[in-house]
């Protein structure tokens, strides 16, 4: 049986590198994205090696519609002479980054950052996959549980988030000839470095998350990748055009 691959973006650090390494366990080969920090992908190009997978880091700019169809072709070239195919099989769009700004102090450059890495280059960077993945492949767009409630301060961010759910159900309905589905994973407050890592070191608003949240915590990046790993699985086959929220029950 030929070994499937994936391409994880921002799989560097955080949910992504959770993802990557959920993914290799499962014995998927993995590309994946950074932005700058060359040393932390390694780290994770070798932690996969680890489990016996192949893996490669290559760059990508979220902020640039240009660096997503760049990122596309290196891929396909990579692929093309390890593989001698192109072509691969699960694509995670789940590089990001987010902004906190109240709507009323939100600037206009603040609001196209946000639309071009959560949902221009997202669909363009899809867009220049299309045609490199298998029949049957899958796409894992990460959204957030911000998507479905409202915190102060969040707005451009979430909006981007709610469209990506949106483009999601029309790949569903656009792929579904080439048996490839489309689902979201929305984490809700996560522990990493996101937004300057409030949800791992601010220990008032972690108190105020797990007061809102049934499972009475904070959701870790451990918390997510297995959900990921798990849609890109046989099992899951039948699900598509999916929004599934991993948040422990926030706001429930």
């Amino acid at each position: 049986m030929n070994t499937k691959t994936a391409i994880v973006t921002g799989g560097s650090r955080g949910l992504g590198r959770d993802m990557a390494l959920n993914l290799a366990k499962e014995g998927i080969n993995i590309i994946l994205s950074y932005h700058s920090n060359i040393e932390k992908a390694n780290e994770v190009v070798k932690d996969i090696e680890a489990l016996g997978q192949k893996a490669i880091a290559i760059k990508y700019d979220a902020n640039n519609v240009e660096s997503a169809r760049q990122f596309i072709d290196k891929v396909g070239q990579h692929l093309k002479q390890v593989n001698g195919s192109p072509n691969f099989d699960f694509l995670i769009n789940n590089a990001g980054t987010g902004t906190y700004n109240t709507i009323a102090d939100t600037t206009e450059a603040q609001f196209d950052d946000m639309l071009n890495i959560h949902l221009k280059s997202i669909y363009f960077l899809t867009q220049a996959a299309l045609s490199h993945i298998n029949e049957g492949g899958k796409i894992i767009n990460v959204s957030s549980g911000l998507s479905r409630f409202s915190f102060p301060g969040m707005s451009a961010y979430a909006i981007m988030k709610g469209a990506i759910e949106v483009f999601t159900r029309y790949l569903a309905k656009e792929l579904g000839d080439r048996k490839i589905t489309a689902n979201v994973v929305a984490p809700g407050a996560i522990a990493t470095d996101f937004a300057g890592g409030v949800n791992r070191d601010n220990e008032e608003k972690r108190n105020v998350i797990a007061s809102i949240t049934a499972l009475g915590r904070v959701g870790e990046a451990e918390d997510i990748g297995g959900v990921v790993a798990f849609l890109c699985s046989d099992k899951a086959s039948w699900i598509n055009g999916q929004r599934i929220e991993v948040s422990g029950g926030m706001l429930v």
